[in-house]
């Protein structure tokens, strides 16, 4: 790929994915706008903040807006995320939200490409591994467990979550899991997010006894199908560092990084 292609990727995911909000709302959701910010309640275990850009804000204004977000996490005892891309602006506005009391977590790579490739790969899950596409409450507790056993924290947020998307509409979202014997031992969900050309891949926690199998990429090539089916060109990931070397060599490419800090009162 070429700078222009990075170029062109990004500008893509920030005119089309940006600001991520649910479409439809899910019941119980709320959204609410705060000059450029979206936040979003109900949806996962905090509150979520995203936006396209900041509008050019930048000094006290900045922090002002940074600081009406810390007095409503204060005010109703809940945390939030502000999701920051390594190419927001401006610059110093990682250094502004560490001032303010919110807390980097995780580093996560932005990758985006072509879905026809990943499509067309179509590897078959190792043997006595099978996929399955789910909607069931009982599945999603599942996958919940699976998860919690994978990285040692609660995950319930998972089942109402997902519950919920489902609920509001079961076409914007597919889960798959990857079972052996009858033991969900992965599981990834791609969205298909309203009026863009992309699909987005979420989850792909796997069991370490089933790693380095083939199921994540399993997984990714299935999702990569039926994204292909919707008329979706684009896919994208905000993907670790255990993820990111499969998905590159799978044809996406690094546009940014996405790191999310918390505050929780």
């Amino acid at each position: 790929m070429t700078d222009l292609d990075v170029q062109t990727l990004r500008t893509a995911y920030d005119n089309q994915l940006r600001p991520e909000i649910p479409d439809p709302v899910p019941a119980g959701v709320t959204v609410e706008r705060d000059g450029p910010l979206v936040r979003i309640t109900g949806l996962d275990s905090g509150g979520f903040i995203t936006y396209r850009d900041l509008g050019g804000l930048t000094g006290d204004a900045l922090d002002e807006l940074i600081a009406r977000q810390v007095r409503l996490c204060r005010e109703r005892g809940e945390s939030a995320e502000w999701k920051l891309n390594e190419h927001d602006e401006p610059a110093d506005l990682a250094d502004r939200l560490r001032a303010a009391g919110f807390v980097p977590a995780d580093r996560e790579t932005v990758v985006v490409g072509p879905v026809a490739p990943l499509a067309a790969a179509l590897p078959a899950a190792p043997e006595g591994v099978r996929l399955r596409e789910v909607t069931s409450r009982e599945d999603l507790e599942r996958i919940a467990a699976m998860e919690e056993e994978v990285w040692q924290e609660d995950r319930s947020h998972l089942v109402w979550g997902l519950a919920k998307e489902i609920d509001a509409d079961p076409n914007s979202i597919t889960i798959v899991v990857a079972e052996a014997d009858g033991t969900v031992v992965s599981a990834g969900w791609v969205r298909f997010p309203a009026n863009t050309g992309f699909a987005t891949l979420w989850g792909g926690s796997t069991l370490p006894q089933w790693r380095r199998k083939g199921i994540y990429r399993a997984l990714v090539n299935y999702r990569a199908r039926l994204a292909e089916q919707r008329g979706r060109t684009l896919m994208q990931v905000d993907c670790s560092e255990d993820s990111r070397p499969i998905l590159q060599r799978l044809g996406l490419v690094a546009v940014t990084t996405t790191t999310p800090y918390v505050y929780t009162p």
